[in-house]
């Protein structure tokens, strides 16, 4: 299988393309690729436009597209599997539309065409299949749970198929009719007259809002809406390595689909509380080790605690000066998707003892007298 193009490259935009640039580039290119302007090459002008489709979704999406910028189409995927344009399985998920669901391609043709080709209309996609809104959620997470990873189990309030009515809006042994104001279309046709002459006008039917059908009897439990407020609990895994403000896809966790659609997903973004001794410098995990002046001097056999819990042994020479740091190899975090273990960085600041015995006082003077240095003089207190 071929690989995947780049889907800057696809739109033919740079990556610090705006927004306006993306949807510019893809309307040309929807135009170029769609099947019914290719009647003699549709198959190849199907794939081309399914391409291009699919590069506007993942880029005119700020959460994709960040997502995508980093990690590329081999990036981590959704919690739960599932297939997604960058593979199976994973803690991260992006989704593409089939062929014939184009977003907001309907309306990009009616601006081009007056109503889409063959006499399609942008009012086929609001009355058909439609996926449920998307959810947005922040996660804070401690430091070691963000090096270790963790299961956590979270309320999301969001609304839910009633289980009544399943769906439909309409009392158990009714169902929906076509509304007669728009004749099931979604949107009402008037005519005005201008000076340029007549001029149709298109907008969605008041009495169905644009759905199609009319609910004469609607279910006692939604009021007719067909979904009903809820606060379900949801297992969220949280992978090793997540960096602060990664975010985490679960897909199908948001609001339900109308007309048969699709559930949307829910995005929660991880914040990573600070810690008192550790910190994270891309992939290695820094701290600070205080030791004694005379561990400094002589060396020393230390034991360095490790973000997991376990300790490391780790020898530092003798005449180690304050600020000097050393490395303990592949103890740092492990990325999502690589192999590239990060180190563990630790600097060691030398500390000065602030009260000493008499003992201790006289062995530092001796000693200070075989470097030939000066010892301190001895003063009496501001009080005698």
């Amino acid at each position: 299988m071929a690989a995947k193009r780049d889907y800057y490259e696809v739109l033919g935009v740079d990556k610090n393309a705006t927004q306006e640039e993306l949807k510019k580039a893809y309307r040309k290119l929807a135009k170029k690729y769609h099947p019914d302007a290719n009647p003699n090459n549709k198959k190849e002008a199907e794939i081309k436009f399914k391409e291009v489709n699919e590069a506007y979704e993942n880029l005119s999406d700020p959460q994709k597209r960040r997502m995508y910028d980093q990690f590329g189409h081999n990036g981590p995927q959704g919690f739960g599997g599932g297939q997604g344009p960058f593979g199976q399985g994973g803690y991260y998920s992006y989704t593409t539309s089939d062929f014939g669901d184009f977003g907001d391609l309907g309306d990009i043709f009616s601006s081009f065409f007056g109503g889409g080709f063959g006499g399609r209309t942008s009012s086929r996609r609001q009355n058909g299949p439609r996926k449920g809104a998307d959810l947005n959620l922040r996660m804070e997470i401690t430091f070691e749970q963000s090096f270790l990873g963790v299961e956590k189990e979270i309320t999301v309030t969001r609304n839910e198929t009633c289980d009544t009515c399943h769906g439909t809006g309409a009392k158990p042994g009714t169902s929906p009719v076509k509304c007669s104001v728009c004749n099931g279309t979604g949107q009402v046709t008037a005519v005005q007259n201008t000076i340029l002459g007549q001029m149709q006008t298109r907008r969605t039917c008041s009495a169905c809002h644009g759905t199609g059908e009319v609910i004469k009897e609607p279910c006692e439990t939604c009021k007719g809406k067909g979904t009903v407020r809820k606060q379900p609990k949801i297992k969220v895994k949280i992978p090793a390595g997540i960096a602060d403000n990664q975010t985490v896809v679960l897909r199908g966790e948001g609001e339900p689909g109308e007309k048969g659609g699709p559930k949307g997903d829910l995005y929660i973004t991880v914040k990573i509380k600070r810690h008192s001794i550790f910190s994270r410098n891309g992939n290695n995990v820094m701290c600070e080790v205080p030791i004694t002046i005379t561990q400094a001097t002589l060396g020393a056999d230390l034991e360095i605690p490790m973000v997991d819990g376990s300790k490391e042994t780790f020898r530092i020479p003798d005449g180690t000066q304050t600020g000097t740091k050393f490395t303990i190899k592949n103890k740092g975090f492990k990325p999502i998707n690589s192999s590239n273990v990060g180190d563990f960085v630790f600097t060691v600041t030398v500390q000065t003892p602030k009260r000493l015995s008499k003992e201790q006082r006289e062995l530092l003077t001796q000693l200070a007298k075989t470097m030939n240095e000066q010892p301190p003089i001895k003063k009496r207190g501001l009080f005698g």
